[in-house]
């Protein structure tokens, strides 16, 4: 039993092997500058920042008008903190760009 076992492992493991080799292909980039491709890669990541700093800074907006409704200053003061955190993240692409220049 465990010699057969052993085989259908071995048999697996060379036919995954075989495969990863048979079906390799080989891609080349023409025409487009690597630059290009870090450039359009940095433009996505920091409109996903962008966008996760807009949803903070909405939650910041809805924490400051639940607490001027109950007139709590601890929340008050957290909804501003969480206001001008997503402010910063919303910017952090022309914070940076300032700043490099």
């Amino acid at each position: 039993m465990k010699k057969t076992n052993m085989k259908q492992k071995y048999f697996f493991v060379m036919t995954t092997i075989s495969l990863i080799f048979i079906l390799t292909t080989v891609a080349f980039a023409e025409g487009e500058d690597p630059l290009t491709t870090i450039n359009n890669l940095s433009t996505f990541v920091f409109s996903a920042i962008k966008a996760i700093g807009v949803i903070i800074l909405g939650w910041g907006v809805v924490q400051i008008g639940l607490s001027l409704q109950s007139h709590d200053a601890s929340q008050r003061s957290n909804g501003f903190l969480t206001f001008f955190g997503g402010l910063v993240i919303a910017f952090a692409k022309e914070i940076l760009d300032l700043i490099l220049k």
